[in-house]
């Protein structure tokens, strides 16, 4: 039996609306997934909770295939546009920069012009300089030529040569001209650097001194002198003569060492002097009537070595 209403005999039943939308949602949240990078997104937050929230909405969802569907929805892309009408509305606005526009003159060139270089040397500053003249028969009226100085790093005609610089000279319809002149610093001082276009003979003048280099003479020694060897082809310093040695010193009298220490103190008080003789003299006689007086022998000092060691005698024995 054909059928004229309703879906196809195995199909499953016609999809009702709630289907529908939930595969419209998948299909978005699919095709978000490949043009979205949610770690750039700034709007993108994750709570404590294990959901997601939209910061510029304000809304809650469940995962991130419902916060990616969120984002391809109207209410997520109309604040977003209110949201770039505000701050373009707050940022102050920037003026626009000036730029300036060149005509650029494009002329038939002629040639180079002529020119004449003289070379100057000063006796009494022991200074060199150049004099240029430059000659354009055939400038244009009311023009003056130009001139300019250039380091090797700018052109591009030659190799870079940092011993060397530039002196350009420009006049239209003639050819820019170039002189290359040593990279020594130029004394511009009035009378001795200064330039001069005569409109009648149709020449350009321009003089340049050099300046002296001064010696170094806080130059710090080089590494083969430093290590008595000299450079190949320069010829070896003199020898230096040691100093002579000082005169020896007088022999007559030694320096005397510091003075020995005292002796130490006896258990019976200081030491007596010892007399001039070397011995200590007797002991006067007895007074008054002594026949069994025996004289004591006399008391010998004790040895120094005993002084020394701090030995005490025995007193004498008493008279009988």
């Amino acid at each position: 039996m054909d059928r004229e209403w309703g879906s196809k005999p195995g199909s499953g039943g016609a999809a009702s609306a709630q289907n529908e939308a939930i595969d419209r949602r998948e299909r978005l949240r699919r095709l978000a997934l490949e043009t979205i990078d949610l770690a750039k997104d700034p709007y993108f937050m994750r709570n404590h909770l294990g959901s997601y929230e939209c910061k510029l909405c304000l809304t809650l969802h469940n995962n991130e295939g419902n916060y990616l569907a969120h984002t391809q929805g109207k209410r997520h892309q109309t604040n977003l546009a209110k949201r770039a009408a505000r701050e373009a509305k707050d940022a102050p606005a920037q003026p626009l920069p000036h730029k300036r526009t060149l005509n650029l003159r494009k002329s038939v060139k002629i040639g180079r012009p002529g020119y004449r270089v003289t070379k100057q040397y000063d006796p009494e500053t022991k200074q060199r300089s150049l004099l240029f003249q430059i000659e354009y028969p055939e400038i244009e009226d009311l023009t003056k030529p130009r001139h300019r100085f250039m380091s090797s790093f700018e052109q591009r005609v030659e190799s870079f040569d940092k011993r060397y610089q530039y002196l350009l000279f420009a006049a239209e319809p003639y050819e820019t001209i170039g002189f290359k002149v040593p990279s020594t610093e130029i004394d511009k001082s009035t009378p001795k650097f200064f330039n001069h276009w005569d409109p009648d003979s149709k020449m350009f003048t321009l003089q340049l001194y050099f300046k002296v280099k001064q010696p170094e003479t806080n130059k710090p020694p080089s590494a083969a002198a430093a290590n008595g060897t000299s450079a190949p082809g320069v010829p070896p310093p003199p020898p230096q003569q040691a100093p002579p040695p000082p005169p020896p010193a007088s022999m007559g009298n030694p320096p005397r060492g510091p003075p020995p220490p005292p002796p130490p103190s006896m258990g019976n008080g200081p030491p007596r002097p010892m007399p001039p003789g070397g011995n200590f003299p007797a002991p006067p006689p007895p007074v008054g009537s002594m026949s069994n007086f025996t004289p004591r022998p006399p008391i010998l000092p004790p040895p120094q070595a005993q002084q020394n060691q701090g030995v005490r005698f025995p007193p004498p024995p008493p008279p009988q």
